[in-house]
């Protein structure tokens, strides 16, 4: 089951609740999806650490083969390729490794290389046991999605995988939550954290993904969010109150659930929650 963990924007607390309810659960995987700037580790006592690089294919053109013909620039969607009277341009910060080009070529003139654009960290995490991946984009990759989906082709899916997603709702997200099994939305009760929310609510409409909502840093003084939630029919799961002290835990590096032990018992229930109700859909909020 993959549960993914998300936001409409940063700085909500989502890192804080993804770790947590990791940690909070047996055989759990946790996935830091957040490649372009994955932190969960520094929230995990990690052993047996091992890494892999992870490619992606682009388009190596064979001149002597080559025509010029243009089909492949013809084909790309992404407008990747320019074919000229005696060259083939490729701009390989818009190609999405599709493979149109290489499949439709007449002349057989192109075949598809590997090209570097991260790497993968697996790992155990002390003392829980569970495990821990870590997709991490190489500095000037334009394209966080290919890495993204590679990351989640590591997962079990007879475990529990808690998907750490990148903040707001541009291609990365999405590609995300296109699949996943629950989404879990972060947010916090201030006009910006509803704001990006409504947008993050908007994208996983689109997507027809069951979702709930946390509030993080929630205020006795504020409704802001959960009247927005009471208005719209979407379940807040979980809210988890301001506090000093889980604050300068976090600065130091400590999950929320190490700072507060009791909260163990919160995200375990929630997890039975989410199990109930993807077995027992309830479509309210994804219309």
């Amino acid at each position: 089951m993959n549960i993914v963990i998300a936001s409409g924007k940063g700085g909500t607390g989502k890192t804080t609740v993804a770790v947590s309810l990791a940690l909070s659960l047996k055989n759990s995987i946790y996935a830091d999806c957040d490649v372009e700037e994955p932190n969960g580790c520094l929230f995990l006592n990690r052993s047996s650490e091992s890494m892999k690089t992870a490619y992606r294919l682009l388009p190596e053109i064979d001149f002597k083969k080559c025509d010029f013909c243009g089909v492949c620039a013809s084909v790309c969607e992404f407008n990747a390729l320019s074919v000229l009277p005696d060259q083939v341009l490729l701009f390989d910060e818009l190609c999405h490794s599709c493979g149109a080009c290489s499949y439709f070529c007449p002349k057989k003139a192109i075949r598809e290389t590997e090209a570097p654009i991260g790497t993968i960290r697996y790992g155990r995490v002390l003392p829980e046991e569970i495990a821990y991946i870590e997709g991490r984009l190489n500095v000037g990759e334009m394209m966080a999605g290919p890495l993204i989906d590679q990351v989640k082709k590591s997962l079990n899916p007879e475990n529990i995988n808690i998907l750490d997603a990148p903040p707001g709702t541009a291609c990365s997200m999405v590609e995300i939550a296109r699949d996943a099994d629950y989404c879990l939305l972060v947010t916090e009760p201030t006009p910006f954290g509803l704001h990006d929310l409504k947008l993050a609510v908007k994208v996983l409409r689109i997507l027809r993904r069951p979702f709930s909502v946390i509030i993080n840093k929630a205020l006795e003084t504020s409704n802001l969010i959960e009247h927005y939630c009471e208005q719209e029919r979407i379940p807040v799961s979980l809210r988890i109150p301001y506090s000093r002290e889980l604050a300068e835990g976090y600065s130091r590096g400590k999950p929320a659930v190490h700072i507060f032990p009791e909260m163990k018992k919160q995200f375990h229930a929630l997890i039975i929650r989410i199990k109930n109700s993807i077995e027992k859909p309830v479509t309210e909020n994804a219309t």
